[in-house]
């Protein structure tokens, strides 16, 4: 893979969340690209760059474990941005 296809824009998530999307069986609501990625900014820019993907896999754990419905990612998404928003080291 080049350099220059690992720079490209979110738009350019589409097709590989299209993918997964096809591969797992999953709906829109249940692979939110653009919610994933709020949730990585905000965490990148309220915790550490480096605590994005872990934060974004916390949250698609704990909404797995509550039953993995789009309100479920919602909710688990919503508290861990409500944490990085508050976050102080």
């Amino acid at each position: 893979m080049s350099e220059q296809s690992r720079t490209l824009p979110p738009e350019a998530l589409d097709a590989w969340a299209d993918a997964l999307r096809e591969r797992f069986d999953l709906s829109p609501e249940e692979l939110p690209v653009a919610l994933i990625l709020d949730l990585a900014r905000d965490v990148a820019l309220g915790v550490a760059r480096p605590a994005a993907p872990f934060s974004a896999f916390a949250a698609g754990l704990v909404a797995g474990r509550a039953g993995g419905s789009p309100e479920d990612i919602a909710a688990a998404v919503a508290v861990i941005t409500a944490m990085a928003n508050e976050w102080e080291v």
